[in-house]
């Protein structure tokens, strides 16, 4: 078990940033990524619509005899993780969890903003997770769907992001919240807009990063790591043709991707 590979899926690139943040923590391990190109985004899908996505692509993964599921897509993860846990006897991490008790732990106020994708912020999985954790907690929630084809498009740094930013983040600014959730897996690359917006004195969470240190603690009580040494691989596969994923997710990663194959879920 501790020589296969770990097993990272999402609707598309987005999900490269978790798997970068789990290879710089474990770079001994082999990760299998899945990006489910032809029917991204998932965020605007329904919750029954994007279920049967998840389970399709974890399905794909599981047949390649994978020893942990990681959803890399905080909309998956807002609404299919039971399933995947029911359906399949490994571990399986999504990315909401881990961002929510790293928000609970570090806000001073308890005021925690979470933005992210429609279909995640109409789920409400993030307030349930953080409001489990802490009820007193004060949380506000907004969607930000331009994000994505922003960072897609390569305008991390572009006037139009700041533009975008300042629109959707000024009332989260004036409402005073300390901590601010980065509820989709592509807004890590937007840190430096999303902090000079805010200002300095927000805490920004990345749900990649928190996703990692999860899937590391996870594997070492499991007894599933890998001995330390060894080389790891990283595959990666795409429902669509790759040539878009190759270019964008080189950008997410900051190397190349030699090698994407294209499959069929089916």
């Amino acid at each position: 078990m501790p020589d296969r590979a770990i097993g990272v899926f999402d609707s598309g690139v987005g999900g490269l940033t978790v798997l970068k943040e789990i290879q710089r923590l474990l770079p001994g391990e082999d990760l299998l990524y899945l990006g489910d190109t032809a029917r991204v985004p998932y965020g605007t899908k329904s919750p029954a619509t994007v279920r049967r996505y998840a389970m399709e692509a974890a399905a794909f993964l599981t047949r390649r005899r994978v020893k942990m599921l990681v959803v890399a897509c905080n909309t998956a993860s807002s609404v299919a993780l039971a399933d995947l846990e029911n359906q399949y006897k490994l571990p399986v991490i999504g990315v909401i969890e881990p961002g929510a008790k790293r928000a609970v732990s570090v806000t001073r106020s308890g005021r925690i903003g979470v933005i992210g994708t429609e279909g995640t912020i109409k789920s409400g999985a993030y307030t349930v997770a953080i409001k489990r954790l802490a009820p007193d907690a004060d949380v506000v929630s907004i969607a930000c769907p331009l994000f994505v084809p922003l960072v897609e498009e390569g305008w991390l740094n572009h006037p139009v992001t700041h533009l975008t930013a300042r629109a959707y983040l000024d009332n989260l600014r004036h409402l005073g919240i300390d901590t601010l959730v980065l509820g989709c897996t592509h807004y890590p690359l937007l840190k430096p807009v999303l902090q000079e917006v805010l200002g300095p004195e927000v805490i920004l969470i990345d749900s990649a990063e928190e996703t990692a240190f999860t899937v590391a603690a996870m594997l070492g009580h499991c007894h599933r790591l890998r001995p330390s040494g060894e080389i790891c691989t990283a595959q990666f596969f795409v429902t669509d043709v790759p040539e878009r994923f190759q270019r964008v997710g080189s950008e997410f990663l900051g190397c190349p991707l030699a090698t994407v194959e294209q499959v069929a879920l089916d």
